[in-house]
């Protein structure tokens, strides 16, 4: 992976491997087994996660932040030896900061079947073979399970505050849900109480996309020299549009050519060399099978599923809730955050974010997300 990336080369892989530099990286590792919603169990199962604070004696000043579907847990600090970006929400971090480091201990795993150091596709099993495609399915539920785990493994019993967004978002209702005895407050961002029809659609063309390139095969490529760093590519080229806005497209790009090139002449538009960009970045720091294994867990996402539906779930939360959407957010819209702003009954109203960016609003307007991050916890 290094190697590719030194040289510009497109990686195999963008997953964070065993005998890469661990940066701030910690790992919990389980114990035993986890059972799966789907069925079976899956062995040999860690987190990597990161820290930032002290954890008080009475471990009563724990947050949990939980990151969207392609970040990782590193929240918070620079790039650098194991850490390809800088921390996604950095703004939010550190001393005097929304999430106070003087008083408050953060915690952010990386979720379970990601590819930044947590069990995923490109980790090994226990008999020291490569994942890949013999990976199995999960659920939003499973994954929380596992963070479960990390937070009995850090004598946590009861999160001060549970915030995500998006991807981050499901699993924290699903904490919410699952735990509600855990959950001390609730931030939720950009979410939704289950992945719509038209959300499964879109993500179902990125799928088909990754699955469709030579390179996949089957999802066994880790180790093979090739991987589908095309197929990914599409995808999040794909994906990227439904994070922005038109308006904002528009403004930024319009219709103007990107430098000399000719359009016509099949050249690109600025807008198209600004989605190679982002596609190039996210293959050199991403794995495809990871990319796979969580969009299908977000397309499972339901915190209804076996619980009596929506409302009899989400009247299982406890804990005060504040629940926010971007205005100009096309991919989940503010009547997702509506709906679950009238049935928990912590929430007392849906928070709308201002924002030309579209869904990417959560990452990007840190002062509006931490004006409520403050009235959470103030």
């Amino acid at each position: 992976m290094n190697a590719a990336t030194a040289t510009g080369r497109l990686p195999v892989t963008g997953a964070w491997r065993d005998g890469d530099p661990p940066g701030r990286r910690r790992w919990h590792p389980a114990g035993r087994p986890l059972p799966l919603e789907a069925g079976g169990e899956l062995p040999g199962v860690r987190l990597a996660f990161e820290t930032w604070g002290r954890l008080a004696p009475d471990a009563s000043n724990a947050v949990l932040v939980l990151h969207a579907l392609t970040g990782d847990s590193h929240v918070a600090g620079p790039a650098g030896s194991g850490h390809p970006t800088p921390g996604w929400w950095d703004p939010l971090v550190g001393p005097g900061r929304a999430l106070d480091t003087d008083r408050l201990f953060v915690v952010a795993p990386n979720v379970l079947g990601g590819c930044q150091g947590s069990t995923g596709p490109a980790s090994a099993r226990p008999d020291g073979r490569t994942w890949g495609g013999a990976f199995p399915f999960l659920t939003q539920r499973d994954q929380v399970a596992a963070e479960a785990g990390l937070a009995d493994a850090l004598g946590i019993e009861r999160w001060a505050l549970v915030v995500g967004g998006s991807m981050g978002g499901m699993r924290a209702v699903e904490w919410a849900v699952s735990y509600p005895e855990r959950t001390g407050a609730l931030l939720l961002l950009a979410t939704t109480a289950a992945a719509s029809a038209e959300q499964i659609a879109w993500a179902g063309v990125q799928l088909r996309t990754i699955r469709s390139d030579p390179g996949w095969q089957g999802g066994d490529y880790h180790d093979s020299g090739r991987g589908p760093a095309t197929g990914l590519g599409l995808a999040r080229r794909l994906a990227h549009i439904t994070y922005r806005s038109e308006p904002e497209l528009g403004t930024r790009f319009g219709r103007a050519p990107q430098g000399a090139e000719d359009p016509w002449r099949g050249g690109r538009y600025q807008v198209d060399s600004y989605l190679d960009h982002h596609a190039a970045k996210l293959v050199r720091r991403f794995d495809a099978a990871s990319y796979v294994t969580l969009t299908e867990a977000m397309n499972a996402h339901d915190v209804g599923r076996g619980r009596g539906g929506l409302r009899a779930a989400l009247a299982r939360v406890t804990s005060p809730a504040l629940v926010a959407g971007v205005d100009s957010d096309r991919l989940y819209p503010l009547a997702q955050q509506q709906e679950l702003a009238s049935l928990i009954p912590g929430a007392d109203r849906l928070r709308v974010l201002e924002s030309p960016y579209g869904h990417d609003g959560f990452l990007i307007e840190s002062e509006q997300v931490g004006a409520l991050v403050r009235e959470l916890l103030d």
